[in-house]
């Protein structure tokens, strides 16, 4: 009926070639991928990937109520930091990484909030069509005091996700995230350098 609809529609304008076998076409791809996954090698993101991070405040630029001050620092909240753009392109295996730093000292664990959206003018995750998709918690314990130093090393760092830069006192921690895609999932993992202790998380790359 929808063959025959098309051809009434635009059959005088247009050459419409109707394939045969659609269905069995479909089943034989459907069976060869799940015989070996690595058939499809490049596939393209439907969506925007990214995780909420914490940026200096910048006047002018972000927007007032969005300005969170903490250990006397301003820093701008709910901005949305892209891995990947929608119909980016990317290998199976292809793997793109950052680098973070907790909002501030003392907190015992960092927790990574990632976000998708399906449109590519988003800044903050925030705005409307961004939506988070996974969640991946990251336990900070403090560090084993220094060789001939005099009492314990500054406590660990914490806070969302959030990317502040180091300053004068204990050396600021470094996380590194990583999302891994190409395949039916994306592999999120997040490590603490100091101590290298690792976080996975799987978020379904072809249903979200």
């Amino acid at each position: 009926m929808l063959q025959k609809a098309v051809q009434r529609a635009v059959g005088r304008t247009c050459r419409i070639i109707i394939p045969h076998d659609v269905g069995l076409t479909i089943l034989k791809g459907a069976v060869l991928f799940g015989l070996d996954p690595t058939v499809v090698r490049v596939r393209r993101c439907p969506l925007i990937y990214g995780v909420g991070v914490l940026n200096r405040f910048v006047e002018g630029r972000h927007p007032r109520d969005k300005l969170l001050i903490k250990d006397g620092r301003e820093w701008c909240t709910d901005i949305l930091d892209r891995f990947v753009c929608v119909d980016q392109s990317v290998a199976l295996g292809e793997v793109v990484k950052r680098s973070y730093t907790p909002a501030r000292l003392g907190q015992r664990k960092i927790i990574i909030n990632i976000y998708c959206s399906p449109s590519e003018d988003v800044t903050y995750i925030s705005d409307p069509g961004v939506r988070k998709c996974g969640t991946i918690t990251l336990d900070l314990p403090e560090p084993l005091p220094l060789l001939g130093a005099v009492g314990g090393a500054g406590g660990a760092g914490g806070g969302g996700g959030a990317g502040g830069a180091g300053g004068a006192g204990p050396e600021r921690r470094e996380i590194r995230a990583t999302m891994q895609f190409g395949d039916t999932e994306i592999k999120v993992t997040a490590v603490d350098v100091m101590s290298n202790r690792s976080v996975r998380a799987s978020i379904d790359f072809l249903a979200n």
